[in-house]
């Protein structure tokens, strides 16, 4: 039977995404019959692809393949389906990843990608032996591999949450000191609020100010001295 997934990968508050690879890797290979080795990478289209992998020997065949875009990582992330190699020793294809392979003692792997919600996850599976991995694209590495790429998309959902009741906690605190910097405005300027908001929103744009600091400073100044700015800033 194979073992049940760590209870950590339900908890998305608990795991950075390198901890989250790490754990999908390990857990894969000791579920995984035939398997010598495991790597993960996630990747949301950009520069940064965090990787995981079970030995150190491992780093680099991951390593060539995001470095030249050749291999089956790079091939499983753009066609969305399993890449395998039955035997590296008869494989024509990546010739540097192969080679590498080769010298590590690999002959056969397998990589699984998982796709949701822009993420793009990756499990390669090693083995020592050739055709020791056909299997793997059904077995339980499968269901770790949703698992920990729907933990993943938790994980951002969690932390783009934190960050907007961040800002959200952040601008309900400086409303009123920009409320009381637009009334200041509107006094000096004799104009409606909207107007006022504008000047200070030109204020933080040209001097490269936060809106807030623009509001607190003229609130602690009373607008005294800053008349003749305003005025020019409202033309």
């Amino acid at each position: 039977m194979a073992p049940l997934p760590d209870p950590d990968l339900l908890r998305p508050e608990t795991a950075l995404p390198g901890r989250r690879l790490s754990e999908l890797s390990e857990q894969a290979v000791r579920c995984t019959p035939g398997c010598c080795g495991a790597s993960t990478t996630v990747t949301d289209g950009g520069d940064e692809h965090p990787t995981a992998v079970t030995h150190p020997d491992l780093a680099g065949l991951v390593a060539v393949q995001l470095r030249t875009g050749d291999g089956p990582i790079p091939a499983a992330e753009e066609r969305g389906t399993p890449v395998d190699s039955g035997d590296l020793l008869r494989e024509e294809r990546w010739p540097e990843y192969r080679a590498l392979a080769l010298d590590s003692g690999v002959r056969s792997s397998v990589t699984l990608p998982f796709q949701r919600a822009g993420l793009t996850v990756t499990l390669t599976l090693f083995g020592f032996r050739p055709r020791t991995l056909d299997d793997a694209r059904h077995g339980p590495a499968q269901a770790l591999g949703d698992l920990a790429t729907a933990s993943l998309v938790r994980d951002r959902h969690y932390r783009a949450a934190l960050t907007e009741l961040d800002q959200m906690g952040t601008a309900l605190r400086t409303r009123p000191v920009v409320d009381q910097a637009c009334g200041i405005v509107m006094h000096v300027l004799c104009c409606e609020a909207d107007a006022a908001f504008s000047v200070l929103r030109r204020i933080s744009q040209t001097t490269n100010r936060k809106l807030a600091d623009v509001a607190a400073a003229l609130v602690e100044t009373k607008g005294r001295g800053l008349e003749h700015e305003l005025v020019s800033l409202a033309r």
